[in-house]
């Protein structure tokens, strides 16, 4: 018995001096300055980077659902517009600069393609995505939105001069619509090179006669979308431009009454949908080649193809989203337009000629 009871007294010392060691490593990882007993922080949110053109645009509660469900932070880099932003990325491709990228679109797919930038992901959203948006059956390139490159007239100007509205490409190299139309330069300018897409499609090889007979007809030539809108069409620039026709897109009429300081509730612009004056432009999102975070990637472009992120683009980027379901708001049900037999052109031959043709364009209109 006395053995036994020496055994039971040093087992008892054991327990407790292990013990008081276990104890004293918890307050050690629970005691922080002061002494007072404190939780272990949180652990850091994991941070994404979205690589993208300057026009990329969310509502921040949208966001703010993808990062909260997921611990994340979503940080944006705006890499220009949509051909630089890619050339960027092309160039980075050995240290990449995002883990996601939004913004290519069809006029650059077979480059950002034939750039192996982008890893492949077959997203179970795509179930969602209408099938002629799907450009890319590898799936290292998913749709995301759509919109339509066209032309916008001011309707009260051409009222009041008595002048009917255009009805084809052709009567714009007329005389009674000389000085009238602002275009943008395509080397510089994504519906630029849409609108010159567009005339490609639709005049074939004869193409840069059209282009010569607009120079002639006194078209005023941009280096961008905002100064073409905003500084020379009539209706962009509230009134002190002097250009009533614009390369714009079909959801500016909605933009029109969201943003008229005049309350207006009918669009001063209109869609003129010209035939073989409309271009489709689709733009896509990939996970990029290399990055440390693929299962948050993943996750990102499932949660840009849901129905809280496609809902939330029409107001914010004024183009289409590319999921059937999506509901779209009542600006774009009473003003937008989805013309039906825009111009295309395929994205192999867009790669294969783009520079020259904007070499020829630029031989024509600006020396």
């Amino acid at each position: 018995m006395g053995a036994n009871a020496d055994m039971n007294v040093a087992l008892s010392r054991i327990v407790g001096l292990w013990s008081g060691v276990l104890l004293a490593m918890g307050l050690a990882a629970c005691v922080s300055g002061g002494g007072a007993m404190v939780a272990s922080p949180p652990a850091e949110p994991e941070v994404l980077i979205l690589a993208s053109h300057d026009s990329f645009n969310i509502s921040e509660q949208v966001l703010a659902e993808f990062e909260t469900a997921h611990h994340a932070e979503v940080q944006y880099l705006a890499l220009g517009d949509a051909g630089a932003a890619l050339n960027k990325m092309l160039l980075s491709k050995e240290d990449p600069l995002a883990d996601v990228m939004f913004g290519v679109d069809n006029s650059f797919l077979s480059r950002a393609l034939e750039g192996d930038l982008f890893v492949a992901y077959a997203s179970p959203q795509l179930e969602g995505i209408a099938n002629d948006l799907r450009l890319d059956a590898s799936n290292r390139l998913l749709p995301v939105d759509f919109g339509f490159v066209n032309l916008n007239a001011d309707r009260a100007w051409f009222e009041e001069q008595g002048l009917p509205l255009p009805t084809s490409l052709e009567e714009l190299a007329q005389p009674a619509y000389r000085g009238l139309l602002v275009v943008q330069n395509p080397a510089t300018s994504s519906p630029g090179l849409s609108f010159l897409l567009a005339t490609i499609g639709h005049f074939g090889d004869d193409w840069p006669d059209f282009w010569t007979d607009l120079r002639l007809n006194d078209v005023l030539v941009t280096s961008g979308w905002s100064e073409a809108y905003f500084t020379h069409f009539t209706v962009g620039s509230g009134g002190t431009g002097d250009r009533p026709l614009v390369v714009s897109y079909s959801t500016s009429p909605p933009a029109d009454v969201l943003f008229a300081e005049d309350g207006r509730e009918i669009p001063a612009s209109v869609n003129l949908n010209l035939k073989g004056g409309t271009f489709r432009q689709i733009e896509f999102v990939g996970i990029v080649q290399g990055t440390e975070r693929l299962a948050l990637a993943q996750a990102f472009v499932d949660f840009m193809l849901g129905s809280t992120f496609q809902e939330d683009i029409p107001l914010n980027m004024f183009v289409y989203p590319a999921l059937t379901a999506a509901a779209l708001p009542d600006l774009f049900v009473q003003f937008a337009d989805i013309p039906s037999d825009p111009v295309h052109v395929d994205p192999v031959d867009i790669e294969q000629n783009r520079e020259l043709w904007i070499e020829q364009w630029t031989e024509i209109m600006l020396r």
